[in-house]
C-alpha cells in the first residue's frame, strides 16, 4: 500500500487504530502538510467492496464546518480502502475523559454545542453520523471538531448487511441511539443528537448513562432502561441540564430534539461563559404533500375509561373515511396510534408522520349523548386550520364523523369522487348498540393475545345479534375465529368453519367489503390449503382496500408458502405492508419473519429488533426473533427470545414448542424433554395441536410416533401444518420419505 501511495504520500508510523481502521501518520507530497491516512481493516475492505463506499464517503468530502474534520482524499491502493484527514496536534475527547474521567461543567456544555452545530450543520446536507462518541471528537485549542464523518454511512451503504460477520458494527453500543440498536434500516439526525447525550452524560458523570458486561446488555439498556439523573451522578450539574438530558436521551426520536440546533440552544442558559456558536442551516427534511394528514386517536373524556374502545373506534371510522379521498395521503391507523396517550409537540408529529396537518379530538360518552370536539392544525405554524365541538345525541355518530371528514377535505381542497352529495360515511347499522359492540370487538382484536381473542369473539356475536344484516358484524366474527382456529385456541374444524361461514355471510350481504374477503382468504390459506382461491380473496381484498396492511402481509406469507416458493415476491409485499404502517411492531415483526424465510437473516433481525423497539412487551416480536435465530442455529440467542416469548405469551402452546426445538437443536435434551412432558399434561386438560406435539416426539427422536401424531393433525386439519415446508421446528422430519407424501396431501408439492 505504501508504495501504491508513494507519488502522493510519505507514510510514517502507525499513531492508532480502531475497530473499522488503522490510522498513520504521513505527509501530503503536493500541499506539504501532515495528514492522518487511515486505511481500513482487511477483512472490512473484503466484505465492503470500494466502488459503493467510494461514492458514499465522497459526501463527507462536501462538508465544510468549522467544527467538522474535513476529508481530504479517500480512494483505493493494492486492495486497501483508504481516506486522508488533517492531521490534528490536539487530543481526542476519548484522552481527555481518560486521563480526566469528568470535565468542568462550561467545558463539556461548550463541547456539546460545538458539536451540536456540526451535527445540525451536516443533518440540514442529508449526512448523518452514526458513530457519535469520544473517540471521533477532537479537541483542538479549545474547541471541538468531529471527524470521520460520512465513513458510518458510507459503510452502512456499501454494506451494513456483512457488518455482523466482520464483528464490525456501524455504531458504538455505549452510544447507539435505540432504533439503531434496533436495526432501523433508515436514521435521521436524532439518532445522532441521541449519541451526543451519550457523551455529554459521560463528560459530566464520568461515565456513560448505560453500562453492562456485554454490548448486548448495553443495548438492552439504551432500548428498555431510563438512563439515572446526572445530578444523581454529580450534585453541581444544573438541574436545567439534567431536563436536558432526558430530553436529548429520550427512547422515542419524536421526544428528542429535532434539530441540533435546537439541542444547543436548550444548553445556552446553563453556561456561565460566552461560548462562540457558528448558525448553521436548519436540517433539511422530506417536504410532506400538501393534501397530507394523520388522525391522532381521539381522547376518552368519559367518566368510564372503558368507553376508550368508542374513542378509538370513532378515530378509525375517521381514519377510514378519509382514505377515500384519493389526493388526500393519510397515515395509517397504527402508526398515528403510536402517539396515543403521549403529549406531542404537533411540530414533532408531522415531521414523524411526514403530514402537514394533523387532526386531534376528544370524545365524552355519557349514557345517550354524545360530545365530539375535533381541531385540523396545520403542524408548521400550529395554526388551527377549523374545529368544531359537536353536542349529539348517540344516533347522530355517523352524521358527525361524516360532518368531519367532509369538512376537513373542503378545508385541504380535496376531490371528493362520485356525487358530492354522497356521505363519506355511510352507516354500517341502524342499530347503534350493534355498532358499540363491534366497535369493542375491533379494540379487543387489536390486542392479538389469548384473553382478548375470545372477548372480540363476544362483541361480535352479540353486535350480530343486535343486528344479523350488520355485515362488519360478521366480517368481524370471521376475524375472531379464524384467529382462535390458526391460534389453537380451539380445535381448527370448530372455528375455522364458522370462520368460513361468518366471512361468507358477511359477502352476501357486502361483496365490497374488503375485511370479509381477506378473512375468506385466510380460511383458503391456513386451513383448505387451498393456494388459488386464497389469493384469488385477499388479491379482492387488496383492490377493494389497497392500504389493508394485514390482506398484504397474508399475500405475502401466501407466496412463500406456495409450491413455487416465490421468496422475492413475499419480501417485496413484505415490505409494501412495512411501508404502509411504518411506526408500528406488527408489520416489522412480520417482514422480519418473512425475511427470515427468504434467507435474509441479517435484515430480519434488524427489522424485529425495531418491533421489539416500538412496543417491548409483543409476545409475537420475540417469536420471530427466536424463529430469526433458530434458522440461523444461533440456539442460545433463540432460546433466550423464545423464553421471553412464553413468558410474554403466558406459555402459548407454540412458543412452548419452538423453545422445545431451539433447546433440542442446541443439544439441551433434558430441558427439551420437560417442555415436552409440559405440553402433554396440559393436552389432558385444554386443546393442544398435534402439530405442535409431533415436533416434540421429533426432535426427542420418536420419529414414528412424530409421523403419527402428524397424520392426526392432518385429519384435524391443524393450522400448524401449513408452514410444514419452511419452519425450523419439522426440521428432523424433513429427511424421511413420508415427510414428502405428508407435503403432497397438503398440495405443498
Amino acid at each position: 500500500m505504501k508504495t501504491a501511495l508513494a507519488d502522493r504520500y510519505t507514510v510514517g508510523g502507525e499513531v492508532g487504530s480502531g475497530g473499522m481502521a488503522i490510522v498513520y501518520l504521513a505527509e501530503d507530497l503536493k500541499h506539504r502538510r501532515k495528514v492522518a491516512l487511515k486505511v481500513l481493516r482487511p477483512e472490512l475492505t473484503a466484505e465492503l467492496g470500494s466502488d459503493r463506499f467510494l461514492r458514499e464517503i465522497e459526501l463527507a468530502a462536501s462538508l465544510t464546518h468549522p467544527h467538522i474534520l474535513p476529508l481530504h482524499d479517500s480512494g483505493e491502493a493494492n486492495g486497501f480502502l483508504y481516506y486522508v484527514m488533517p492531521f490534528v496536534e490536539g487530543e481526542s475527547l476519548r484522552d481527555r475523559l481518560v486521563r480526566e474521567r469528568q470535565l468542568p461543567i462550561d467545558e463539556a456544555l461548550q463541547i456539546t454545542r460545538e458539536v451540536a452545530d456540526a451535527l445540525d450543520y451536516a443533518h440540514s446536507e442529508n449526512v448523518v453520523h452514526r458513530d457519535i462518541k469520544p473517540e471521533n471528537i477532537m479537541v483542538f485549542r479549545g474547541h471541538a471538531m468531529v471527524m470521520d464523518f460520512g465513513i458510518g454511512k458510507a459503510l452502512h451503504a456499501a454494506g451494513a448487511e456483512h457488518l455482523t460477520q466482520t464483528g464490525v458494527a456501524v455504531g458504538t453500543p455505549a452510544y447507539m441511539s435505540p432504533e439503531q440498536a434496533a436495526g432501523d434500516r433508515e436514521l435521521d439526525g436524532r439518532s445522532d443528537l441521541y449519541s451526543l447525550g451519550c457523551v455529554l452524560y459521560e463528560m459530566l458523570a464520568g461515565e456513560q448513562p448505560f453500562t453492562g458486561p456485554t454490548a448486548q446488555a448495553i443495548i438492552a439498556g439504551h432500548i428498555t432502561e431510563e438512563a439515572p439523573s446526572i445530578v444523581s451522578k454529580r450534585g453541581t450539574v444544573p438541574d436545567a441540564i439534567d431536563q436536558v438530558l432526558r430530553k436529548a436521551l429520550a427512547k422515542t426520536p419524536a421526544d428528542r430534539f429535532s434539530t441540533g440546533t435546537q439541542f444547543a440552544e436548550a444548553l445556552a442558559p446553563a453556561v456561565t461563559k460566552p461560548v462562540p456558536h457558528v448558525s448553521a442551516t436548519a436540517a433539511a427534511r422530506p417536504q410532506p404533500a400538501d393534501k397530507s394528514i394523520a388522525v391522532l386517536p381521539f381522547a376518552n373524556m368519559s367518566a368510564d375509561p372503558e368507553n376508550e374502545y368508542f374513542s378509538d373506534g370513532i378515530t378509525e371510522e375517521i381514519i377510514n373515511a378519509l382514505t377515500q379521498l384519493p389526493d388526500l395521503h393519510v397515515a395509517a391507523r397504527t402508526s398515528a396510534f403510536s402517539f396515543k396517550g403521549k403529549s406531542e409537540d404537533l411540530r414533532t408529529v408531522g415531521e414523524k408522520l411526514n403530514v402537514s396537518t394533523v387532526l386531534e379530538g376528544s370524545v365524552r360518552k355519557v349514557g345517550n349523548r354524545l360530545r365530539i370536539t375535533a381541531q385540523l392544525v396545520n403542524v408548521c405554524d400550529g395554526y388551527h386550520l377549523w374545529s368544531e365541538r359537536y353536542d349529539r345525541e348517540m344516533d347522530d355518530v355517523f352524521a358527525i364523523q361524516d360532518e368531519i371528514a367532509t369538512a376537513i377535505a373542503d378545508r385541504l381542497k380535496v376531490t371528493v369522487v362520485g356525487d358530492a352529495d354522497d356521505p363519506l360515511v355511510r352507516p354500517p347499522t341502524d342499530n347503534l348498540d350493534a355498532y358499540d359492540r363491534y366497535l369493542k370487538g375491533r379494540f379487543f382484536l387489536y390486542q392479538r393475545v389469548g384473553a382478548s381473542f375470545q372477548n372480540a369473539l363476544e362483541c361480535f356475536e352479540r353486535a350480530r345479534v343486535l343486528d344479523p344484516e350488520f355485515a362488519l358484524a360478521h366480517a368481524g366474527l370471521a376475524d375472531a375465529y379464524g384467529l382462535i382456529g390458526f391460534y389453537g385456541l380451539r380445535p381448527p374444524k370448530d372455528a375455522m368453519s364458522k370462520a368460513r361461514a361468518e366471512a361468507l355471510r358477511a359477502l352476501e350481504l357486502d361483496a365490497t367489503l374488503a375485511e370479509a374477503h381477506n378473512a375468506l382468504g385466510f380460511v383458503h390459506l391456513v386451513y383448505d390449503w387451498d393456494w388459488s382461491a386464497g389469493k384469488r380473496e385477499i388479491q379482492t381484498a387488496l383492490e377493494l382496500n389497497p392500504k389493508y396492511v394485514q390482506a398484504r402481509l397474508w399475500y405475502a406469507f401466501l407466496y412463500l408458502l406456495m409450491v413455487e416458493g416465490d421468496f422475492d415476491a413475499a419480501v417485496a409485499e413484505g415490505w409494501r405492508a412495512h411501508d404502509l404502517d411504518p411506526l408500528a411492531s406488527y408489520p416489522k415483526g412480520m417482514l422480519g419473519l418473512i425475511l427470515t424465510v427468504a434467507g435474509q437473516y441479517d435484515t430480519a433481525i434488524e427489522q424485529i429488533k425495531a418491533a421489539i423497539c416500538i412496543e417491548p412487551n409483543s409476545f409475537l416480536a420475540y417469536r420471530c426473533l427466536g424463529l430469526a435465530y433458530s434458522w440461523q442455529g444461533r440456539y442460545q440467542e433463540a432460546v433466550a427470545a423464545l423464553e421471553r416469548t412464553a413468558e410474554l405469551s403466558g406459555r402459548h402452546q407454540w412458543a412452548v414448542g419452538e423453545l422445545l426445538a431451539a433447546y433440542a437443536a442446541w443439544g439441551k435434551s433434558a430441558e427439551a424433554k420437560a417442555l415436552y412432558d409440559e405440553l402433554l399434561v396440559r393436552s389432558g386438560r385444554e386443546y393442544v395441536q398435534n402439530g405442535i406435539l409431533s415436533i416434540g416426539e421429533a426432535w426427542l427422536g420418536s420419529l414414528d410416533a412424530a409421523f403419527q401424531l402428524l397424520d392426526r393433525a392432518f385429519d384435524e386439519r391443524d393450522t400448524t401444518l401449513v408452514v410444514l415446508k419452511v419452519w425450523p421446528g419439522y426440521e428432523p422430519f424433513r429427511k424421511d420419505p413420508r415427510f414428502d407424501e405428508l407435503l403432497t396431501r397438503l398440495n405443498l408439492k
